[in-house]
């Protein structure tokens, strides 16, 4: 039998190194198909977070497509998404370099397709040609040419030379998902305008395809400033489907004889925030039938739902997250995952229910009794109200702790905000419960997955709403004897950095904090970021100029004087979601005060670090911090932080 070793939390040796990690890890993302071939990108940490387009089939196995050093990315919206589209024996894909379209046959290289010029793609399908013709590439185009912000279009491109399209639809702030009908007469697309994100409010508009490749008939079909569209699809006999939340639910609707009909009423989430190009809840099986994720209480399930009937159906499947469902050759792809199980490419037998794993994110193979299990938990916050997380306990095999000594928290504000966290396996999370850690994901008020009005928390109220979930989330886990209320840390990048900030500024509850990316000045962030979420913290604080003062009331670099907690701040110097003068400024003021602080700035990465070296510098210096910090030796060798102002 093994005998643990008695040790104190957070020094405890642990096979999740940092190397382990990283080393046979990927980022999986967009899912495509033709035929039976399948394809999806990869990003890879060890190839300096390169996305690579790659090609399965079951003779051929997994084939890497794009060659080195093309980068199959957009920077479209700057989150990017729907980088690129494929057809039997063509590919078109962004290089992230250049920004350009390239187009790739087989047994040939990439030869660009779009000029050299500031200009951005995205969100591609084909247009029947006629006759001859090929037919042409309908997509997002971001132009940012001109003085002042990007114009945003949907544009028609020939891909038989260097084109930079003709605008099909424009004029408004932005436009996404443009999908062709079957048999190739009709369009449709999503667009809104300032200040609304796609989750507030989006309009769903379709027109007619004329052969010459020019629109007619244009119309609403439906959406406005509060209804948030998502994901129009045709069916295969040509009905056109969306996702609404005009019942505060995003729910699945068919357009038919001039009206939006329900096809599933259901007080559960069918669809997502719309952060990047192309993401995809549900796909068709038949003209009837569909196969659709629905996430209740934060929770995900694949189901499938026959319209002519009324009957949704859930799969049993050993997933509990589902991502980008395609439905091929009779067969469902997705991306999917579990707390057991790393995100993976997914293809499933509609017919059998048998499936095969194509693509693991990790293959690495990690005891059990290392690994900890998520708990789902709801507990009391602000108002009365009840907030949502997930808690990872403390687990190693290997040790234990002094009888008398509770665990060190990690709370974890995840970015967005608009977004959610999910219980999929995560060797990121279990680094720090197998040495000693809890872990609490938090869901706070504003995430996906509860509802339109559990999103809505949030509005004007970011950076109070998060934070005390936060807060109430930690107070709970010490109440419930579960953490060392003198031990509690807090991290999260971009938004949830913002959140971070805001906890140890405003708050007096937690030890330390570590913000990835995070958002220092609220009011600097309205003036400095990119086009999509320029006018964002509108609906999240208030108009700006007009609520300034409530913007710098917001703002944690303007209170550095309530903030009395070590902090340590990592950034990408090529950042233009949150630029790297917010971590500076943030940096300067800490170390002015006297206060314990350090900062770990990357070149060459942008919002989010996709270099091996650096993911694994960040995540160690953060280890290093805590460890100076709450007297406890890491197991690990680190390389040492300057920390300013240390020892106090």
């Amino acid at each position: 039998m093994n005998q643990k070793i008695t040790a104190p939390h957070g020094s405890w040796r642990s096979p999740i190194t940092t190397d382990l990690l990283l080393a046979r890890s990927v980022g999986l993302g967009q899912l495509a198909a033709d035929g039976a071939a399948v394809y999806w990108t990869e990003s890879r940490p060890q190839e300096g977070g390169r996305s690579v387009l790659v090609r399965w089939t079951a003779a051929d196995g997994r084939l890497d497509v794009t060659p080195a050093p093309l980068n199959v990315r957009t920077r479209a919206h700057e989150y990017g998404g729907g980088a690129y589209s494929v057809r039997p024996g063509e590919i078109v894909f962004a290089d992230f370099a250049d920004q350009r379209l390239y187009r790739q046959e087989p047994g040939v290289d990439p030869q660009p397709v779009t000029p050299g010029a500031a200009v951005r793609f995205a969100d591609g399908v084909w247009a029947p040609g006629v006759g001859t013709d090929n037919g042409r590439f309908i997509c997002v185009r971001e132009d940012h040419r001109g003085p002042g912000e990007a114009v945003n279009s949907i544009v028609s491109l020939a891909l038989d030379g260097e084109d930079l399209g003709t605008a099909l639809v424009a004029g408004n702030d932005f436009y996404s998902t443009p999908r062709v009908s079957p048999d190739g007469t009709r369009l449709a697309w999503l667009t809104w305008n300032h200040p609304n994100m796609p989750w507030d409010g989006t309009e769903l508009w379709a027109a007619d395809l004329r052969p010459d490749g020019a629109l007619a008939n244009a119309r609403r079909i439906a959406g406005g400033p509060a209804e948030s569209i998502f994901q129009p699809e045709w069916s295969p006999d040509g009905a056109l489907h969306f996702v609404s939340d005009r019942s505060g639910w995003w729910n699945l609707y068919r357009w038919r004889d001039g009206a939006a009909q329900a096809l599933y009423p259901d007080a559960a989430e069918y669809g997502l925030p719309q952060w990047a190009f192309n993401m995809r809840a549900y796909a068709f099986i038949t003209s009837t039938t569909l196969l659709c994720t629905r996430i209740a209480n934060g929770t995900m399930t694949l189901a499938r739902l026959d319209t002519s009937n009324g009957r949704l159906t859930p799969l049993d499947l050993p997933f509990t997250v589902f991502h980008d469902v395609h439905v091929a050759a009779e067969q469902a792809l997705f991306i999917g995952g579990s707390p057991t199980q790393p995100a993976s490419v997914v293809r499933l037998n509609l017919a059998t229910g048998a499936f095969e794993i194509l693509r693991q994110a990790s293959d690495v193979t990690v005891d059990s009794g290392y690994l900890s299990t998520p708990q789902p938990l709801a507990f009391p916050t602000r108002n009365g109200r009840t907030a949502h997380a997930f808690y990872y306990p403390p687990q190693n095999r290997d040790f234990r702790a002094p009888a008398d000594e509770k665990p060190p928290l990690l709370v974890l504000s995840h970015g967005g905000p608009t977004s959610m966290t999910t219980a999929t396996f995560n060797l990121g999370k279990q680094y720090w419960t197998s040495r000693g850690f809890g872990v609490l994901d938090v869901n706070y008020g504003g995430s996906t997955g509860y509802g339109r009005a559990y999103r809505e928390r949030l509005n004007g109220q970011w950076g109070v709403v998060d934070v005390e979930d936060c807060v109430h989330g930690a107070r709970y886990l010490v109440a419930q004897g579960l953490a060392d209320g003198a031990r509690l840390a807090i991290r999260g990048g971009s938004a949830g950095g913002y959140t971070t900030l805001c906890a140890l500024t405003f708050h007096d509850l937690f030890s330390a904090g570590a913000s990835h990316f995070g958002v220092s000045d609220a009011e600097a962030l309205a003036q400095e970021t990119h086009k999509f979420e320029s006018r964002y913290l509108e609906n999240l604080i208030g108009p700006y100029p007009e609520q300034r003062e409530l913007y710098v009331a917001r703002s944690p670099i303007h209170h550095t004087d309530r903030l009395n907690c070590p902090l340590i701040l990592f950034q990408g110097l090529e950042d233009a979601v949150v630029p790297p003068n917010q971590a500076e400024r943030m940096y300067t003021a800490v170390k002015a005060k006297g206060l314990p602080v350090a900062y770990l700035a990357f070149a060459g990465e942008q919002h989010g670090f996709r270099r091996a070296e650096n993911i694994k510098r960040a995540l160690e210096a953060e280890l290093y911090f805590y460890g100076r910090l709450f007297g406890f030796t890491p197991a690990d060798a680190i390389e040492p932080v300057p920390i300013a102002n240390w020892p106090p």
